[in-house]
């Protein structure tokens, strides 16, 4: 289920929010089956055989954290926790990384193993790498008593389950035991809606406008001018920005109306000045994640400058292969690593540069990279790099151009009699909406961090953007990060 749909914005939400609260009239514990009930059915409304699947894998693993209670002798508990790891990695291996390494197997040895085409399902990487955490910290001897009911909610919690964020059992389960959580609160309530509201409108109204010029330039790369290549590596940034931050945005939205918050996933990362800094403000969980669970095991920073760069390599090559099953994303991750190793090793020189040279160097790699990230294969990101140098063309396709422009505007234009060709309504409407893009990434401050009250102009605004949102949904389209 989409949080962009009808289905959802006007029958799941507020069916679940009435159903959670007043079921907590009578007992917790109702509320919280009720939860995990309307939970489940989010997860499983377009394949409800998945539903197997993320069952199974809440019940081994809840079963792994009550082992860890006992008085196992150290070896035994950790062959446990090897158990629990590699159970959780052959679950994503097999349903996401399966037929990747077939097709390789075939290319370098010439075998024909068959393919399986597994679909891969929604959530997997984010509910799998959450419950790694979870097995990790009861081996730690980190996690409290928590009854099955409670765990089966901090992994199911619908707002965080498909795209995150990726959250810790200390930061949600505590969460749902609180008195102050039992009954809806204006103030919170408030915030949800506004949140929710926003991160929908990056979505439909940002994130999949530039969708459009971004797939019909790639369905066509061959053709590509120069300056294609340049609006689409930029329409690509913020598309996948507008996209993945409107969903966190959406998902602590959502979690606040049931009186719960989720972790900051976003802190303006296009304001940063580093690849380094770049990582400490996107995709802020996963970073989290692979820092505890992957660079700090493997020693951190503790053994040497050499160790240390191999370990941050290791950790993106992790975080690419984490993102999908092709080279694309393993080349990405890689050379995310590499600029990191490198800023290491230059030490303070960078830091001295001006905050615009910083700035300039940081977001060109980032674009570059992304480029990377959407290409198909590693040839497709080269052909467009070099059709990008090559300054073969600095004239923007018809086709591409047009797909910038916004509904009505041409009409209002004949409406006021105003002598605007096509192509000049084309052209303003693409600086219109990438001026607005930056505008919104490089100067206000974060959507987590802003208050909301409940003021006559915001409600306002927030109910003219949701009812405008609303009346879009027959254009919806899936979050970027359901495919990661």
């Amino acid at each position: 289920m989409l949080f962009n749909s009808y289905i959802f914005v006007l029958l799941f939400l507020p069916l679940t929010l009435a159903g959670y609260f007043w079921c907590h009239r009578f007992r917790r514990e109702w509320a919280g089956v009720f939860l995990l009930a309307m939970s489940l059915w989010f997860y499983g409304y377009n394949n409800p055989r998945y539903l197997l699947l993320i069952g199974g894998s809440i019940c081994v693993n809840y079963l792994l954290s009550l082992l860890f209670r006992k008085e196992y002798e150290p070896g035994l508990r950790k062959a446990l926790l090897f158990i629990g790891i590699a159970f959780n990695v052959a679950l994503i291996f097999v349903f996401k990384y399966l037929d990747f390494f077939l097709s390789n197997i075939n290319a370098l040895t010439g075998t024909a193993f068959p393919l399986l085409h597994i679909a891969l399902p929604l959530g997997i990487s984010f509910f799998t790498f959450q419950q790694i955490s979870y097995v990790v910290d009861s081996y730690r001897d980190r996690t409290l008593r928590y009854h099955f009911l409670e765990y089966a909610n901090f992994v199911t919690f619908f707002p965080q389950l498909v795209a995150g964020p990726i959250v810790l059992h200390g930061e949600l389960i505590p969460q749902f035991g609180e008195e102050v959580n039992s009954r809806p609160h204006p103030e919170r309530i408030t915030r949800g809606i506004m949140l929710f509201t926003l991160g929908l409108s990056k979505k439909m109204f940002i994130a999949d406008k530039f969708g459009a010029a971004v797939d019909l330039c790639f369905a066509n790369a061959a053709a590509a001018s120069s300056a294609d290549v340049l609006l689409i590596m930029l329409a690509y940034t913020f598309q996948i920005y507008f996209d993945f931050s409107g969903y966190s945005d959406m998902a602590v939205g959502l979690a606040s109306l049931f009186g719960f918050d989720l972790p900051m996933n976003f802190n303006s990362p296009y304001k940063a000045l580093s690849i380094t800094d770049f990582w400490r403000r996107w995709h802020m969980t996963l970073t989290r994640f692979l820092r505890t669970y992957v660079y700090y095991p493997l020693g951190g920073s503790k053994r040497g400058k050499n160790r240390t760069y191999l370990n941050i390599l290791i950790v993106f090559l992790v975080s690419g292969l984490w993102h999908g099953a092709n080279w694309t994303f393993v080349l990405w991750g890689f050379l995310h690593g590499l600029l990191q190793v490198g800023e290491r090793f230059l030490g303070n020189t960078l830091p001295r540069l001006a905050k615009p040279v910083r700035w300039l160097y940081t977001f060109a790699a980032v674009n570059v990279l992304w480029l990377l990230f959407r290409a198909e294969s590693a040839g497709q990101w080269g052909l467009l790099l070099r059709t990008l140098f090559s300054g073969n063309s600095w004239k923007v396709s018809p086709d591409l151009l047009s797909s910038f422009r916004v509904r009505g505007l041409r009409y209002a234009c004949s409406l006021l009699h105003l002598p605007f060709s096509d192509t000049a309504i084309y052209v303003f409407c693409a600086v219109l909406l990438f001026a607005g893009a930056f505008f919104l990434c490089l100067i206000p401050r974060n959507n987590y961090v802003h208050e909301y009250p409940a003021t006559r102009k915001n409600l306002a605004l927030t109910l003219g953007l949701l009812l405008l949102a609303v009346l879009s949904m027959g254009r919806v389209s899936v979050f970027l990060y359901f495919n990661f």
